[in-house]
């Protein structure tokens, strides 16, 4: 029987994949995605091979992690496996394998899968589209002004009561949603900074606790992840005690009194 060379015989070799744009680390740098996405994930899953493969690239003189605020916003918000991939990459990195197999059982439950996830293990991570005070985003402008010059006393009572005349106050608050795609949505928040008492990021935290999503502040609006039009209407009453005759749901357009 003849020898066998030892020294030829070759194990397996396990490859790592970036699971922001799918290519190993050392490619990455070649993604549209890679400030956005890669660069936060090798950060949080593998440091080490970060610094080896790109940190000399974040070093721009400073000693800070400042860095971090130079990184380009990202157009559009996470998407639901984007969400899953942040949310095991900081609580469960050894699960990433199984993202596709979980998002196909959930398929259609994704509401109740984070809020497991986040009852099991923390608050859900900040989609970075989120994050910041300079915004890109025109598809809310105008809404302030449209606070400011909105005949409170002409608004239809919700649910098609009859019409309230409502007093006019300092206080004004609109509750809308917004839809990014087909399945996704926000719910935005603008006007809660002239309720007395009330500050934006303590009222943002509270959202994102009693929603188990994120949630956050940006040019004096909040910003909670999901479709939660009354409810959040309901909080700012309820919860943080402004006048129903200041809240308004934006129906369509329509700005139509809470109370």
């Amino acid at each position: 029987m003849a020898d066998i060379d030892v020294q030829s015989i070759t194990t397996p070799s396990t490859i790592l994949y970036c699971d922001a744009c799918g290519m190993p680390p050392e490619y990455c740098e070649y993604s549209p995605d890679f400030e956005t996405h890669c660069i936060p994930w090798l950060k949080k899953a593998y440091p080490d091979l970060f610094s080896r493969l790109y940190g000399g690239r974040s070093n721009k003189g400073d000693d800070n992690e400042e860095e971090e605020d130079a990184t380009p916003r990202p157009t559009a918000p996470w998407t639901t496996k984007e969400r899953l991939v942040a949310f095991y990459t900081k609580y469960q990195p050894d699960k990433l394998g199984g993202i596709d197999g979980i998002l196909e059982k959930y398929s259609g439950k994704e509401d109740k899968l984070f809020n497991a996830l986040v009852k099991k293990y923390g608050p859900e991570p900040e989609d970075p589209y989120y994050l910041g005070s300079d915004s890109d985003d025109n598809s809310d402008e105008g809404v302030t002004d449209q606070l400011e010059g909105m005949n409170l006393g002409s608004k239809k009572k919700r649910r098609g009561a009859a019409a309230k005349k409502v007093n006019k106050v300092d206080t004004r608050v609109i509750v809308q949603k917004i839809s990014r795609n087909r399945k996704k949505a926000v719910t935005h928040v603008v006007g809660l900074d002239t309720a007395p008492g009330i500050k934006l990021k303590e009222a943002s935290k509270a959202f994102s606790k009693r929603f188990a999503g994120s949630s956050s502040v940006k040019d004096k609006e909040i910003i909670v992840q999901g479709d939660h039009l009354e409810e959040v209407a309901a909080m700012i009453v309820n919860k943080f005690g402004v006048s129903g005759d200041a809240v308004f749901l934006d129906l369509d357009g329509e700005f139509v009194s809470y109370a």
